[in-house]
C-alpha cells in the first residue's frame, strides 16, 4: 500500500504475521494444496498467535482489532508466501461468519461462541448458496421448521461451501415462513442460524468439489437432513435472516477487494523481478519497450486500485461503508486483478503456464474473485440500481 497507509502498530503486527506464515504455513502449504485440505494445526497456530477473530472485543477475550488494516496485513503476507488458499479459508471464518455473530448475536451467544472462533476449535463456513440459488438468495430452498421443544428442524442442501468438509459448523440461511421457492419469498421469509456439525448426524458434507485453484481450501456441498437446531442458535430475530445476510455483505466484499489488491501487488512484484532475469534475443525481457510499457500500465492500475481500496477501508473503519460502495470497490479491484495477473502470466512466457510458478497459481486464484461474494454482474446491478434517476 502507498506510504502513510499503515502505522507503526500495523507494521509490528506484520512481524507477528510474517513469522507465523514463515513457520506455520509456508513449509506445509504444498502438502495442503495436494491434499485439498488445510490441517487443523494451522488454525490452532493462528489462534496461538492471536490471528483469529481480530475484531472480537476485549469483553469477550479478543483484542478488539476492528481496524481493517490489520486484516489486510494477513492477506499481504499470505500472498507473499503464495498461500492463497489459507487466505480464503480465513476470510470465510472472519469476514463472513464472525460479523454476523458480532453484529446480531445476543451477549449470551457471543460469550458462548466467540472464544471458540478465536481458539481454533470452531472453524466456520458460510452456507448461503444452493444449487439453484447463488447470488439470488430469495431462491433459497433450505427450510427450518419449529419443533415441539422450541428449537428448529433443518432440511436442505447447500453448495460451493468453503471449509465445508473441514469446518465445525456453518452460518445457514433458511426459509422459516413455510413458503415455497417458486414464491421467492418476502424479506421476512428467511432466518439465519449457526448450525453445529457435532452431535448432528443429519449434518453431512457431500462430495468435495474439485476447483481450478485455491485447492488447499476445501469446498463442498452440505446436506441437512432433520438437523436439530437449538432455539439459542437462531441469530437475531426470526424472519430477519435476509436482512442480516445483506448487512454483512459490505465487509465480505471489502475482503475480496483487499485480497485482490494484495495478490496483484505480489504478482506484479514477482513479474518485475522475473522479466529482469529472463532473456530473449540476447536481452533481458525488461529491456523491450513493450514490456516496459506494460509494466508501467500495470503499476498505475495497481496504485489506482490500492488507493480506491484504502479509501473504502477508511470508510469501513468509520462505519460508513455501505453495500453500494463495497460493491463498487469489489467490482473494480477484482476485475483489475483478473486482467493484471493475466498480463503478468503472459510476461512469464511458457513458464507462466507451469503450476509450480506462483503466477500460475495466482491466475487460477483471482478468477474466483469476480464470482465469490457476488458476481461482477450482480455487483453492476446493485450499482446501477443506485444511479440517479
Amino acid at each position: 500500500m502507498f506510504a502513510g497507509f499503515y502505522e507503526e502498530i500495523h507494521e509490528e503486527f506484520r512481524e507477528v504475521v510474517r513469522e507465523f506464515v514463515t513457520r506455520e504455513v509456508a513449509p506445509h502449504y504444498k502438502e495442503w494444496d495436494q491434499n485439498h485440505m488445510i490441517d487443523r494445526s494451522m488454525w490452532l497456530a493462528a489462534a496461538e498467535n492471536g490471528l483469529l477473530g481480530l475484531a472480537v472485543g476485549e469483553e469477550n477475550g479478543g483484542m478488539g482489532l476492528s481496524d481493517y488494516r490489520f486484516r489486510m496485513i494477513l492477506d499481504e503476507e499470505l500472498a507473499r508466501a503464495d498461500a492463497l488458499g489459507v487466505a480464503l479459508a480465513l476470510h470465510l471464518h472472519d469476514d463472513w461468519v464472525l460479523p454476523a455473530v458480532l453484529q446480531f448475536a445476543t451477549a449470551e451467544q457471543q460469550q458462548a461462541w466467540l472464544p471458540r472462533f478465536m481458539d481454533g476449535s470452531f472453524v466456520s463456513s458460510v452456507a448461503f448458496t444452493e444449487p439453484g440459488a447463488g447470488s439470488d438468495l430469495r431462491a433459497v430452498r433450505t427450510k427450518a421448521v419449529k419443533d415441539d421443544d422450541g428449537g428448529w428442524i433443518l432440511n436442505g442442501q447447500k453448495t460451493f461451501i468453503g471449509n465445508g468438509v473441514s469446518g465445525d459448523g456453518a452460518l445457514v440461511l433458511a426459509r422459516t415462513d413455510g413458503s415455497e421457492p417458486r414464491e421467492r419469498g418476502s424479506e421476512a421469509a428467511f432466518s439465519l442460524f449457526l448450525v453445529e456439525k457435532q452431535g448432528n448426524p443429519g449434518y453431512q458434507p457431500g462430495r468435495q468439489l474439485e476447483k481450478m485453484g485455491l485447492k488447499a481450501s476445501d469446498t463442498a456441498e452440505l446436506f441437512f437432513s432433520e438437523v436439530k437446531i437449538p432455539a439459542e442458535n437462531l441469530i437475531g430475530e426470526e424472519g430477519r435472516g435476509l436482512e442480516y445476510a445483506k448487512a454483512i455483505l459490505p465487509q465480505g466484499r471489502l475482503g475480496v477487494a483487499t485480497s485482490a489488491v494484495a495478490v496483484t501487488a505480489e504478482v506484479l512484484r514477482q513479474t518485475i523481478s522475473y522479466v529482469g532475469e529472463r532473456e530473449a534475443f540476447g536481452h533481458s525481457v525488461r529491456e523491450f519497450q513493450h514490456t516496459r510499457f506494460q509494466l508501467a500500465e500495470l503499476q498505475v492500475s495497481l496504485e489506482a486500485a490500492e488507493r480506491y481500496v484504502a479509501a473504502a477501508v477508511e470508510r469501513f473503519n468509520a462505519g460508513e461503508l455501505d453495500l453500494v460502495a463495497a460493491s463498487k470497490v469489489k467490482l473494480w479491484a477484482s476485475e483489475q486483478a483478473k486482467s493484471s495477473v493475466d498480463a503478468c502470466l503472459q510476461l512469464h512466457g511458457g513458464y507462466g503456464y507451469i503450476l509450480e510458478y506462483p503466477v500460475a497459481q495466482a491466475y487460477l486464484a483471482v478468477r474466483l474473485l469476480t464470482i465469490f461474494g457476488g458476481t461482477s454482474e450482480i455487483l453492476k446491478e446493485t450499482i446501477a440500481a443506485d444511479l440517479p434517476g
